[in-house]
């Protein structure tokens, strides 16, 4: 089954760039990669494991570290708005989304 694999690698330059190619092209069971040297993010689809992926790409020389999700962020709570006629709309009520 196929996996994806995010990983962050410090990479400063495109040769960093190429030999994170290089590794991935000879890695068994690698079916796509794509290498983002702006985010410092490699994500790698295939046949693989996760710790495989990583343990290749460290053979590079450079820090690589699995991607950490976003952390969740509190959304605000949903706000209610009653809107009066006119081109501009004026916020009567907020309520907290818990006493809708």
């Amino acid at each position: 089954m196929a996996e994806t694999v995010v990983l962050k690698v410090g990479m400063s330059c495109q040769g960093c760039v190429g030999a994170v190619k290089r590794v991935l092209t000879k890695m068994e069971g690698v079916e796509t990669f794509d290498v983002n040297i702006d985010e410092q993010k490699v994500t790698v689809k295939g046949n693989v494991t996760p710790d495989a992926v990583l343990q290749t790409v460290s053979k590079t020389g450079k820090k690589t570290s699995f991607w950490e999700a976003e952390p969740e962020t509190k959304e605000a709570p949903a706000a209610r708005m009653q809107i009066l006629n006119g081109t501009d709309a004026i916020v009567l009520r907020v309520a907290n989304r818990s006493t809708l």
